[in-house]
């Protein structure tokens, strides 16, 4: 066993890995500093709870605090049913606009960039346009549904509303964007394949379920990957648009950890929560490629 490892150490080749680290060295510091360092921090801080600029270790007593409040728990189920919403109809949202706008279309170019365009708006700005969008009586949506008379709720003030219209939102923000890999993974797909298909009579909906959905899986994981991402580090349109009101009806997971520390300045619990958005984050990453990824063929 000695011997084999004593094999093993000779054939490593020293001066390529040291030049390919020396390279590296630049982004694993910051990596270190920016991200490493933080977490551990975190981590740590998530462990002690301060009293008058005083640290006293408490252990898990945070966690379990954390874990017995209503507001967390609601706040994560927020966050929960946001992401298993807004995910999979931005991505299939995303996925249909890119094969009809990569398609022979006239004027395609101009259809491309309307659908990006809500990409380039800052999200503070877009959170100002949908507050008048969903302004009572006098907002974009109810002067529309006003129209055909009918009168629409409070979308913002009511609890039974709030998060739905966030979410209309957030697709609205996030489809354009993931157009656009969706449009760069079937401009590099084969021609061929569906040349083959059409000759053995194959329609548009076969292709689409048998050829492309398959081919732009890789593109797909990528997406996902970020979709899910985005889903919880929403927090400036809450900012703007309501606080994570009525009653937290709209409070997501990020704005609360912003709340916690920032406003209450309990910088124990907020580290609680930051290490349990991490976790969250971590398993579903775990997910995404270690079972996901096994499934997808390159």
């Amino acid at each position: 066993m000695t011997r084999h490892l004593l094999q093993v150490f000779r054939r490593y080749n020293w001066k390529d890995n040291i030049l390919a680290y020396a390279l590296l060295l630049p982004s694993l510091v910051f990596l270190i500093l920016f991200t490493f360092y933080p977490m551990i921090k975190v981590l740590d801080w998530s462990f002690y709870t301060s009293v008058m600029n005083v640290k006293q270790f408490v252990g898990l007593e945070l966690y379990g605090q954390v874990f017995q409040d209503e507001v967390f728990l609601k706040v994560l189920r927020n966050n929960m049913l946001l992401a298993l919403v807004t995910v999979p109809v931005s991505i299939l949202l995303a996925l249909y606009m890119a094969v009809w706008v990569n398609g022979k279309l006239r004027g395609r170019s101009l259809i491309r960039a309307a659908f990006f365009y809500p990409t380039l708006i800052p999200m503070i700005a877009i959170a100002n346009i949908w507050l008048f969008i969903y302004t009572p009586d006098y907002g974009l949506l109810d002067k529309f549904l006003g129209l055909f008379g009918v009168g629409g709720p409070s979308w913002l003030g009511d609890p039974a509303w709030v998060l739905i219209s966030m979410m209309i939102m957030l697709i609205w923000k996030e489809a354009g964007y993931f157009m656009i890999f969706f449009l760069a993974g079937l401009q590099s797909l084969p021609k061929e394949v569906y040349q083959a298909a059409e000759m053995d009579g194959a329609g548009p909906l076969r292709k689409f379920r048998t050829i492309t959905v398959p081919l732009v899986m890789p593109t797909t994981l990528f997406v996902l990957i970020i979709a899910t991402t985005n889903s919880f580090k929403m927090v400036d349109h809450l900012y703007i648009m309501t606080k994570g009101g009525p009653n937290n009806a709209s409070n997501l997971l990020l704005y609360h950890i912003y709340e916690t520390a920032f406003s209450f300045w309990d910088m124990g619990k907020a580290s609680v929560l930051t290490v349990i958005l991490l976790i969250i984050l971590l398993v579903i990453s775990v997910f995404y490629y270690g079972y996901l990824d096994k499934r997808i063929h390159y």
